[in-house]
């Protein structure tokens, strides 16, 4: 079968590689037919390499069970799923992901997504309904890290809240603060193509940072005070320091992106923490107890219902094939993009 697999630091190679095997008896395999590049791996492929090199990567993907092992009976063959890509450990089971220390990841640590057939636990599988297009369920994964990270603040019905970065989470970030009742969400991002996506998914308004004015700009939309809870999902350091900024007194800023560099704080921006008694805090990944969590439940729920709409950030889809060439274009930003989804029905 063919695989993408990640050598090193932009070495990544379409390979004919042997087809996947159950080797325990509580396995799944799984025929992927949608698999969507995370911002993660285009930081991974331009930046940081792979843990192991020659390994497949991806991780967020969606596809039918074509063999299950001898002691699996919740999934059986045919059956659409999904997949969570964590490992479960103890902690995982306790929904206390965030103790781990042997983290196992898909794509990471064991055989990813970017392939025809790829196999996980049957813990971590998740079934979808029959009504919903493999394409839209590949995003279940970004969306149930968001879900978690709501969960971790205070969010009320007529909440304030500001996403800062418009990527594929922060996008889902703006239609889950909609589910959760906030009355205003602002989208602050620096393409207005990404800020025209997200009014049309329920932002009341979209920022381009990088206008003249725009400081200005906000601070009247909010009447000077700023929101109730900033989600920063950009990863960008210019996107954490200054999310710091548009917090009301007593606010709180939710951290969801991963920055794959230093982040340096200016000196009024870091004080608007102490002086406002911000509350800041981190979400890692999208699990609780039972594994891999209800997350995962609700994100099949409201998109069934409409209410979460992936398919507004489908920017692209390619084949297999064509990972090659986009990757550097992805990580050069030589295009404007959200969700790169890869069609693994024609590989």
């Amino acid at each position: 079968m063919k695989a993408l697999n990640l050598y090193g630091i932009q070495d990544v190679r379409l390979e004919t590689v042997p087809m996947r095997q159950l080797e325990h008896d509580d396995e799944v395999i799984i025929c992927v037919q949608t698999a969507g590049i995370c911002g993660s791996d285009i930081s991974r492929f331009g930046k940081i390499g792979s843990y192991n090199p020659g390994l497949t990567w991806g991780h967020e993907f969606a596809g039918v069970a074509t063999e299950v092992g001898k002691s699996v009976s919740r999934v059986k063959p045919g059956d659409r799923v999904v997949a969570c890509p964590c490992f479960n450990c103890e902690y995982c089971c306790q929904a206390q992901y965030s103790k781990c220390s042997h983290l196992q990841v898909l794509g990471g640590h064991h055989k990813g997504a970017f392939a025809e057939y790829v196999s996980v636990p049957a813990a971590n599988v998740v079934l979808i309904p029959d009504d919903l297009g493999f394409d839209e369920a590949s995003f279940v994964e970004p969306s149930a890290v968001v879900a978690h990270g709501l969960d971790q603040v205070t969010i009320k019905a007529g909440s304030s809240v500001a996403v800062v970065g418009c990527g594929t989470i922060g996008q889902l970030a703006v239609q889950w603060a909609r589910i959760y009742g906030a009355g205003k969400v602002y989208a602050l991002d620096t393409e207005q193509t990404k800020l025209d996506v997200a009014c049309s998914a329920g932002a009341d308004a979209g920022f381009d940072v990088t206008a003249e004015g725009f400081t200005e700009r906000f601070a009247e939309e909010t009447c000077g005070r700023g929101v109730d809870l900033v989600i920063e999902s950009s990863g960008n350091a210019g996107g954490i320091v200054s999310s710091m900024n548009f917090a009301r007194k007593g606010g709180t800023v939710l951290l969801l992106g991963i920055p794959y560099g230093d982040v340096a704080f200016d000196r009024t921006s870091f004080e608007k923490i102490i002086r406002n008694e911000l509350t800041i805090r981190g979400s890692w990944n999208s699990l609780s107890a039972p594994f891999p969590g209800r997350e995962w439940k609700s994100s099949l729920e409201y998109m069934k219902k409409g209410l979460l709409k992936p398919s507004l950030l489908i920017s692209h889809r390619i084949g297999l094939e064509d990972a090659l060439d986009i990757f550097p274009k992805l990580y050069n930003r030589d295009f404007h993009f959200i969700k790169v989804l890869i069609d693994l029905t024609s590989a």
